[in-house]
């Protein structure tokens, strides 16, 4: 069963096409990822799922309403986690996630019950009388999605929710996310960190305000025709630089210590290395790999 559907989803902001006819159907229970590059029209497309943004065309459905003819109920049933989510940063933890109950009208045993589980489940329990203006980044969003979670959305919505956290935070606010969707939520997350895309049970790269490739991020790995090699010199930098404007080139992008590279269909890394000069081997691209390679095809075709 489907719990988001996008239908010709567009938003325009005068001449530009921020988000242009997007189309999206995401599982109920589901990690659904949206990568893009800044511009891409990630935030737009949350904002109008979530009715805090009204589309210029087409429609959305979430948890089985209209947004736009029946937003209150969806509001019900959906946590939105901004980029900058609203903490009072001169109260403390337990009198945040106090007034938030306050706004979802929870009270009494419900409240005591939500508020020490929500608590529990992110290790947050010692830090009850800290303001939230002292929390490190990690723990600052961890209380952020606490108070998100406090009337027991159906659907999550984040948009880039480690974006500056350190990468243990990160590891902890992922595995707090695969807890809630055993326990049936659907997480949809924009995020800018390949690694983390990969967490997600399917992965939709957006360019330009479209949709270009949406699959399973193992999928997305075996789904590219070019080959990806991993190549080394004494000069990476030069070498990048020749190979840059060498025909068959689609990309090459420095990793750690190497380049990686991708050559268009038909074209001979023997031959290619021989002239430029550098060792090589094939290898299994990454998420990351894969994302840019989408997204240099896609400049080339819009070039062409």
């Amino acid at each position: 069963m489907s719990i988001i559907v996008a239908e010709n989803l567009t938003r325009k902001f005068g001449a530009l096409t921020a988000v242009n006819h997007l189309n999206l159907q995401i599982a109920e229970g589901e990690i659904f990822g949206l990568v893009g590059p800044d511009g891409a029209g990630k935030t737009t497309t949350m904002r109008m799922l979530c009715g805090l943004m009204n589309p210029t065309e087409g429609k959305a459905i979430v948890v089985g309403h209209d947004v736009s003819h029946d937003l209150d109920a969806v509001k019900d049933q959906i946590g939105y986690m901004a980029q900058r989510f609203g903490l009072y940063t001169d109260l403390t933890v337990a009198e945040n996630m106090e007034f938030y109950s306050d706004l979802f009208g929870i009270t009494g045993r419900e409240r005591n019950e939500l508020t020490t589980r929500l608590l529990r489940m992110t290790r947050m329990d010692p830090f009850q009388k800290r303001l939230a203006g002292k929390l490190s980044g990690g723990m600052k969003q961890k209380l952020a999605l606490m108070c998100t979670l406090l009337h027991k959305p159906r659907v999550l919505f984040l948009d880039e929710p480690t974006n500056g956290v350190d990468p243990v935070s990160r590891r902890d606010f992922w595995a707090i996310l695969y807890g809630l969707v055993r326990d049936g939520l659907t997480v949809f997350v924009t995020t800018a960190y390949l690694d983390e895309a990969e967490r997600a049970n399917r992965v939709a790269f957006m360019d330009h305000g479209r949709i270009i490739h949406c699959d399973t991020p193992a999928a997305l790995k075996k789904g590219l025709e070019e080959n990806c090699y991993e190549i080394h010199s004494a000069d990476n930098r030069a070498l990048r630089e020749k190979l840059a404007n060498e025909p068959g080139v689609l990309t090459v992008e420095p990793s750690g210590a190497d380049l990686h590279l991708f050559l268009n269909p038909g074209t001979s890394i023997e031959a290619l290395a021989s002239k430029v000069g550098f060792e090589f081997h094939e290898i299994r691209p990454s998420l990351e790999d894969v994302f840019i390679a989408r997204i240099r095809k896609e400049e080339a075709s819009r070039a062409a």
